[in-house]
C-alpha cells in the first residue's frame, strides 16, 4: 500500500510543509520513497511502496505537458491493456507505472475514466488548467480516502491522523461516528471519528473546485441477473474460474509474492489458484492462538502440504516461531486476501 496527501488552497498559495508532515505520518504504507508536487495553490504527497516499475514509477506522475498530476494508493490491475489502447489513441508514456494510465484516461474521459478501471485504488488527480481536483475510489472500498474542506481550502490523506498533522484541520471528535462503532464496531461512510473529516464511500468520485465539491456513485452491484438455469457442476466452474481471473490479475509484481494462509475457504481458495499460476512454491504465512477454538494452524497446513507451499507460521502471544524457517522477510501479496 501507498500513502497519498494533499492540500488545496484556491485563493492563495499552500506550504508543502503540513503535506510533508502527511505523509511522514504514513511512512509505514509507504516505505520506500516519497514525493511531492507543488504548484501555486496545490501541494500533492505520496509515501510510495514498490511493486510495478521499482525503478521508474516514482510518483507524483504527470501526463505529457505537466498539467496534470496524480497520486495514487492501489494498484490498477488491467493497465497493460489500458496502456496498449492509450499508446493507440497517440499517448505518451514516461514509466511502466500502473499510475501513469491514470493521468492519459483523465484527459480522454474526464470523470467517466473510473469505468475503465480494474482495481484496488484512491487517487487524486489535479487539473492545474481547470483548476480542479478529482478523486476517486476503487468499487468496494479496499483502498481508503479522508477528506475536510474549509472555506476554500481542501484537504485530502489515507489516513485520518495523517490530515490532523496539519494544525489547520480541527480534531474535534464525532459523537455520530462513535455512536455508530460502539451500535455496529464499525464507522460508516461518509463519517469519520472527528466531527469535521469525511470519508469518500466506496464506487464514488469526487470532483472539487472553488465553487465547491460533488460527489458521485459510479457502480453498484446488480443483483438481479441470476443463474437459476445452471446446473451445480456449471456454477462450480464458473465460479473456479472467476477466482482463476482475479488471482491471476493480481500476480503482476516486481517484488516476491506471497499469501497469508488462515487455513479457511477463501484464503485456501485463492493459495490453489496462485498455486496454479505461478512457476514457483508460493510463500504462505499463518498466525496461531493458544486457544484451539481459534486457532487455525492444523488447516493452514493441510493447505500448505496439499500446494506444496512455502510456509512460514507463528502463534500469539509470544510470536514464537513454530517452524525452523528464519523470519520471514518477504512482502505479503496484496492479491492474497480475498480473490474480490
Amino acid at each position: 500500500m501507498c500513502g497519498i496527501a494533499g492540500k488545496i488552497d484556491f485563493r492563495g498559495a499552500v506550504d508543502a510543509g503540513p503535506v510533508r508532515a502527511m505523509c511522514v505520518a504514513m511512512q509505514h504504507r509507504g516505505p520506500n520513497e516519497h514525493g511531492m508536487h507543488q504548484a501555486h495553490g496545490v501541494a500533492l504527497g505520496i509515501q510510495r511502496l514498490s511493486i510495478i516499475d521499482v525503478a521508474g514509477g516514482q510518483q507524483p506522475i504527470y501526463n505529457e505537458d505537466g498539467s496534470i498530476v496524480v497520486v495514487m494508493n492501489g494498484e490498477i490491475y488491467n493497465f497493460n491493456e489500458l496502456r496498449a489502447d492509450l499508446i493507440r489513441r497517440g499517448h505518451r508514456f514516461s514509466s511502466h507505472a500502473d499510475t501513469e494510465v491514470l493521468v492519459h484516461l483523465y484527459e480522454d474521459f474526464g470523470d467517466q475514466m473510473v469505468e475503465h478501471l480494474r482495481g484496488m485504488f484512491a487517487f487524486a488527480i489535479w487539473d492545474e488548467k481547470r483548476r480542479q481536483l478529482f478523486c476517486a475510489r476503487d468499487r468496494v472500498g479496499k483502498k481508503p480516502l479522508f477528506w475536510t474542506r474549509r472555506g476554500a481550502r481542501f484537504w485530502f490523506a489515507s489516513e485520518v491522523y495523517a490530515l490532523l498533522r496539519d494544525p489547520e484541520v480541527p480534531a474535534e471528535p464525532n459523537p455520530e461516528a462513535i455512536d455508530a462503532y460502539l451500535a455496529v464496531q464499525y464507522v460508516p461512510h461518509p463519517l469519520s471519528a472527528f466531527k469535521d473529516i469525511q470519508k469518500l464511500p466506496p464506487a464514488s468520485t469526487m470532483t472539487v473546485t472553488e465553487r465547491g465539491h460533488s460527489i458521485k456513485r459510479y457502480w453498484s452491484l446488480d443483483y438481479r441477473q441470476k443463474l437459476d438455469s445452471a446446473s451445480e457442476p456449471e456454477l462450480v466452474e464458473r465460479l473456479r474460474a472467476l477466482i482463476d481471473d482475479a488471482t491471476r490479475a493480481r500476480l503482476i509484481s516486481e517484488v516476491p509474492l506471497g499469501a497469508f494462509l488462515s487455513g479457511g475457504i477463501d484464503s485456501s481458495a485463492v493459495v490453489a489458484s496462485m498455486a496454479r499460476h505461478m512457476t514457483e512454491p508460493v510463500k504462505t504465512f499463518s498466525i496461531g492462538f493458544p486457544d484451539e477454538e481459534y486457532d487455525e494452524l492444523k488447516y493452514a497446513r493441510m493447505v500448505a502440504d496439499r500446494f506444496a507451499t512455502d510456509h512460514r507460521s507463528r502463534s500469539c502471544p509470544g510470536w514464537l516461531d513454530t517452524t525452523a524457517s528464519p523470519t520471514p522477510t518477504l512482502p505479503v501479496s496484496r492479491a492474497s486476501t480475498s480473490p474480490s
